[in-house]
């Protein structure tokens, strides 16, 4: 029996649209499914690089972003018995569907993951660098904080200005510093940056949370000759002929036999030719025309002279404030002041040294403060007195 030509033409269609669906239901289900875990393993991506962000205050390592993908589209994938049932499988071609399927997924995978580490440390990076938090970081604009120094830099009273040229390159700069910074590491940053390359002794600045700068003064060294001498002190060159085993620093009595002249203290020789460190008032007793004798005293422990030259290379300076009766400072204890009060001279004449923090402050009192300069300065606003920066010697 023969089939009607039309309907032979008829089966055949069937059979092609059957056949051309079966082929569309294998791909788009393992297309699906490919695609599926690849968005899945970008959130994984990203979600890493946002919590490094947030955790570490850095970018994440690519590596770590991608190996944190690629990981959930091979568990996905089940990639091991895929793998292995292709390979057990010897009669037929190496790359089967799976195969091509499963390595075509991790190559996009990785592209994605890669792309999605970065967009998470972005998102995370702009999300927590303008919150405000309780570290207080700076709200800056942009990739990174610019402190602009004002047009005019004061000098911190009784301390050495700055170089003229010094000054000049300071005044209207700019600087860079990366964002994330809290107001205080930005300002340690700053001070060390006028330090270690302008050579600035002391740096007195406050900040405000943007990262302006609301007040700026500069100082050299503490008035002085010499990082070890302080005011009230000479350096005075006379003829004398010092022992054989005499340095500097050594502890010297001067002899204008039969007479003891002075007391110093031995800070260079040549020749017969020795630089002494004498008290002003004992300076003006010796005289470079007579030839001296020196006899070095026995050696003895200068703690006071390590600790100077520890405490001039500081940030911090030493102050002087005398409290009028009427002063805020009347009444608290200097644990809470801005400064280290470290010693107090009472208004009897007595001194306590290193007082304890609950020790309150009265009218007539003398106050020995160790600080930054702008906590010294603050301590001055407080008290409306003038604070006297004495050297560290003292």
């Amino acid at each position: 029996m023969s089939v009607p030509r039309h309907t032979s033409a008829a089966l055949g269609a069937l059979s092609s649209q059957a056949q051309l669906q079966a082929i569309a239901n294998d791909l788009l289900v393992p297309l699906l499914v490919g695609g599926g875990l690849v968005v899945f393993g970008a959130l994984v991506a990203g979600a890493v690089g946002g919590l490094h962000r947030w955790y570490a205050q850095t970018q994440v390592p690519d590596g770590l972003s991608v190996l944190a993908g690629i990981s959930v589209v091979a568990l996905g994938l089940n990639t091991k018995t895929a793998l292995g049932d292709a390979m057990v499988n010897q009669d037929g071609p190496l790359l089967e569907g799976p195969v091509v399927f499963n390595v075509g997924t991790f190559l996009a995978a990785t592209v994605v993951a890669f792309l999605a580490g970065r967009a998470g440390d972005r998102i995370a990076r702009s999300v927590f660098d303008d919150a405000p938090d309780a570290r207080d970081i700076v709200r800056a604009v942009g990739r990174q904080i610019t402190v602009m120094l004002p047009d005019t830099v004061d000098d911190i009273p009784d301390h050495d200005p700055v170089a003229p040229e010094t000054r000049a390159r300071l005044e209207g700069a700019s600087f860079g510093f990366p964002r994330g910074l809290t107001v205080e590491e930005l300002r340690s940053r700053l001070v060390d940056r006028l330090r270690d390359d302008y050579e600035v002794g002391h740096v007195d600045v406050d900040l405000a949370p943007d990262g302006t700068v609301e007040y700026l003064a500069l100082g050299g060294r503490a008035a002085g000759i010499g990082p070890t001498l302080p005011p009230g002190h000479a350096a005075v060159a006379v003829r004398a002929d010092p022992a054989t085993g005499a340095s500097a620093g050594d502890l010297v009595q001067v002899w204008d036999p039969p007479e003891r002249v002075v007391t110093g203290e031995l800070r260079g020789v040549s020749e017969d030719v020795a630089t002494l460190a004498l008290d002003d008032a004992d300076a003006a007793a010796v005289d470079g025309e007579t030839s001296y004798r020196l006899v070095t005293l026995p050696a003895e422990a200068r703690v006071d002279r390590e600790f100077a030259a520890l405490f001039r290379a500081a940030e911090e300076t030493l102050a002087v404030v005398t409290v009028s009766e009427g002063s805020p400072l009347v009444g608290q204890s200097v644990g809470t002041l801005a400064a280290t009060v470290v010693a107090v001279r009472r208004a009897d004449g007595g001194v306590t040294t290193l007082p304890e923090p609950a020790t309150t402050v009265a009218g007539g009192e003398t106050l020995y403060a160790v600080g930054r300069p702008d906590a010294l300065r603050r301590l001055e606003t407080n008290d409306g007195v003038q604070v006297a920066a004495t050297p560290s010697e003292n």
